[in-house]
């Protein structure tokens, strides 16, 4: 068994040895990890499986239960869409929303 890095160092914690760390990478591969980031964030829109509706809802006191406002459909077996933010920006404006 081996003594952990950030204790033979003289840190408090690993968190604050892990900071330490980060500290000294460039800012210009931080900012590059950042955009990459930023560009493949992903959003999830469940769906009705019967009439294809957003207008879902979890079922409150049920395990896994949703509920459709729209056709009322009731089940565990929802649709899940992956949406990058561009398409998911697209969607709102669409929808009428406000995107900040």
């Amino acid at each position: 068994m081996k003594t952990p890095d950030w204790i033979l160092e003289g840190y408090d914690s690993k968190t604050d040895w892990e900071r330490q760390k980060n500290k000294f990478s460039t800012s210009s591969k931080q900012s590059k990890d950042s955009s990459t980031k930023a560009k493949n964030k992903t959003f999830k829109i469940r769906k009705c499986p019967k009439c294809d509706s957003e207008d879902v809802k979890v079922v409150i006191g049920e395990n896994g239960i949703w509920k459709c406002r729209k056709c009322g459909w009731e089940g565990e077996d929802i649709k899940q869409k992956k949406l990058t933010e561009d398409e998911f920006i697209k969607l709102m404006e669409e929808k009428g929303e406000e995107v900040s």
